[in-house]
């Protein structure tokens, strides 16, 4: 008898949930699970080997059951792994997979039922069940030679439940985000930190928001609480989680990967 392998996805099913809370499972760089609304969310899972990894995939992409939306924030290869993205459409057939509206097409051809695909616009939004998904504009580029802009990048605002997280996807600062942050009113903040230099972007490296900037942020949306993302996959691309807690005004939870832990939305006063 062939049994498949059991995965953290498995377990978030069981999780009974009060209103306002949502598990959270940080997997390294940006990929994270969110459990909501009684759906399991999957955001930019990069589950495939490649020879720079510093922190092993947590789970096989085939063995990613239960998904209900898998959302990805741009196409760089640890945020669209297009080895693993049909590997988890097979293995929950009925997930729905949101990209920005310009990275359809492509995930499209790698295998999937357009039918499943939403291509959502910058401040577009879909639901699916219970989970509402808001799209938010993101500050990156595909290259160095046409970054830092707006374009096919995008962040999400999660909701269910009266829970709120933002996953900003791969961005700088840019005007008129934090506003657009407020106006949904996020509650968890999931940030990247790497930030950007000379040295990184002479590689080719399309850097991010560094750690002080980050914290700038979670503070000007009011956040209640936020996570460092997008620090620890690559040598060549690391970010300081301390230096983003040091930073911060708002409080920070530096998750250990793998591991869930439960978010509780404060009451918000009418």
């Amino acid at each position: 008898m062939i049994t498949q392998a059991t995965t953290i996805l498995d377990e978030l099913t069981r999780y009974e949930l009060p209103q306002r809370s949502v598990v959270l499972v940080w997997f390294g760089q940006s990929s994270v699970a969110l459990r909501l609304g009684g759906a399991t969310v999957l955001v930019d899972p990069f589950l495939s080997p490649h020879p720079e990894r510093l922190v092993p995939p947590p789970f096989a992409a085939e063995h990613a059951r239960g998904v209900d939306l898998l959302l990805i924030t741009h196409d760089h290869l640890d945020h669209l792994d297009e080895a693993a993205v049909p590997a988890i459409a097979a293995a929950s057939p009925y997930a729905v997979v949101v990209v920005p509206e310009d990275v359809a097409e492509r995930v499209t051809k790698l295998g999937l039922d357009r039918a499943r695909v939403r291509g959502l616009p910058p401040d577009g939004r879909t639901e699916v069940g219970a989970v509402t998904v808001d799209a938010v504009p993101a500050c990156h580029g595909v290259e160095m030679a046409d970054a830092y802009r707006l374009g096919p990048f995008l962040g999400y605002v999660v909701s269910a439940g009266g829970a709120r997280v933002y996953h900003a996807g791969d961005t700088v600062l840019f005007d008129g985000l934090a506003e657009r942050l407020r106006e949904l009113r996020v509650h968890l903040a999931l940030l990247p930190i790497n930030g950007r230099d000379a040295e990184r972007e002479a590689l080719g490296i399309v850097g991010n928001m560094d750690a002080r900037e980050a914290a700038q942020l979670a503070r000007e949306i009011g956040a209640d609480a936020a996570v460092p993302l997008h620090w620890d996959m690559f040598a060549s691309n690391p970010g300081d989680p301390a230096a983003f807690v040091a930073a911060a005004r708002t409080t920070v939870i530096v998750t250990r990967r793998d591991r869930p832990f439960v978010y509780t939305a404060p009451q918000e006063v009418a």
